[in-house]
């Protein structure tokens, strides 16, 4: 008994021992890895050819090792931080692009709307090799969006590669003053509303609860066709919102993250802004992010038909932690997943109809509907209700260049009842 009772003090104390030795050898290499960037700090600071500010490194060792991380997650300092804060509340002076890290190149996502990028015909996936003539091979997506933006009026050079050529090209593009106008509608038909959504701001549900109130102030609502195509995304609570929209129970998204117990459900509720027609969604790469909620959400719930090309693939969440000196970190803290449990992350979401956009040619009409009331001086309708001529000049010249639109249009209109909210 003596010797079963000393063996097993022996087994405990060594059990012990191993896990002192164990926790002791974590901190080990806890200390070692400090006192390395200590060591490595030090000999830049006392041999490096040109004197070096200590922040300066710290905050680039920070970006670093945020970089390494995933594309998303990074080091924002004081002024990106405020540049940041004023995209999403105010208005800011650059050319209007939103850009990503893919497969290591800086990227455009999408261009705005009518912004001085998509006037000069940058598209989504074209590839930004320089800016001003330094290289933006290694860039941080920060450090490029702050050499993009600047005082309105003064212009920044491009080396843009489009995704369908082979060789790049210098683009000059005079920055201006961009709006926070993230919320476009047009009738299309009577009762049929094209309503387009360039990203998701802090107004952005605001603004479309108004614009739909105002058109349904004095007409019936018939059909909505939901444009998220080059939409790159934005604020989270804004997507739940916009989806919330379009439903009145039920799971929009979750988000996942490391923690299992970390799910976070968002789901509808029935409100007064509830929208009770049928709808088509657009969709192509450049959605990503937000927009990528909103699409998931309505085509699980079966609220909505998805027409157009695969999206972007981001199902990341981030989230701004702002740090003691006014700089901040923006780190991937979990994934979204739609009401069926897809994450898209990587992957993005395949239509329900695949349709690639066609570019107008000349003779863009001659694919358009001809009929008795495209011709010159027709006979109106006896009955008065002049449809052709109610359609305003740019929904028609955008249906004309537009075939993905031009689809959802048709589809909307034939969409079975089903496909409305009360049901």
């Amino acid at each position: 008994m003596r010797l079963s009772h000393l063996l097993g003090t022996i087994v405990l104390l060594a059990a012990l021992c191993g896990t002192v030795s164990s926790s002791q050898a974590r901190d080990t290499d806890h200390y070692q890895a400090l006192k390395q960037f200590s060591q490595v700090l030090d000999l830049i600071e006392k041999n490096y050819v040109q004197e070096v500010n200590r922040t300066d490194l710290i905050h680039g060792a920070i970006e670093g090792m945020l970089n390494s991380i995933d594309p998303h997650s990074t080091f924002i300092d004081l002024d990106k931080f405020k540049m940041m804060q004023e995209e999403f509340q105010g208005e800011f002076g650059g050319i209007g692009i939103q850009i990503g890290v893919r497969d290591k190149r800086l990227t455009v996502i999408a261009p705005i709307e009518d912004t001085p990028a998509d006037k000069a015909g940058l598209r989504a996936g074209d590839i930004i090799l320089e800016i001003d003539g330094i290289s933006a091979l290694d860039i941080s997506l920060e450090e490029a969006v702050s050499k993009i933006r600047g005082p309105k009026g003064k212009a920044v050079e491009l080396t843009i590669l489009h995704k369908d050529s082979q060789a790049p090209e210098k683009v000059s593009i005079v920055r201006g003053t961009i709006p926070l106008i993230s919320v476009k509608t047009r009738e299309l038909e009577p009762g049929y509303l094209h309503v387009r959504l360039t990203d998701f701001k802090a107004n952005t549900t605001e603004d479309l609860h108004r614009k739909l109130a105002e058109y349904t102030a004095n007409r019936e609502l018939k059909g909505i066709v939901l444009d998220l195509r080059n939409n790159p995304g934005g604020l989270l609570n804004q997507a739940i919102s916009v989806t919330d929209t379009f439903l009145r129970d039920g799971l929009i998204v979750y988000t996942q993250g490391r923690d299992p117990k970390s799910r976070k459900d968002e789901t509808a509720s029935k409100q007064s802004t509830d929208v009770n027609c049928p709808v088509v969604v657009l969709i192509n790469s450049g959605s990503a992010s937000a927009s990528e909620i909103v699409a998931g959400a309505l085509q699980d719930r079966k609220r909505a038909i998805l027409i157009g090309e695969k999206t972007f693939g981001k199902g990341s969440v981030q989230t701004i932690m702002p740090l003691s000196d006014g700089s901040a970190v923006k780190l991937t803290i979990a994934l979204y997943y739609t009401p069926n449990g897809r994450s898209i992350q990587a992957e993005g979401i395949d239509p329900d109809l695949e349709l690639p956009f066609v570019a107008a040619t000349e003779n863009a009409e001659d694919g358009v509907d001809f009929r008795e009331s495209s011709l010159a001086k027709h006979l109106d309708n006896p009955n008065g209700d002049n449809q052709a001529g109610n359609v305003a000049t740019d929904a028609k010249d955008a249906l004309a260049k537009d075939n993905q639109l031009r689809v959802g249009l048709s589809m909307v209109k034939s969409l079975p009842r089903f496909m409305q909210l009360t049901n």
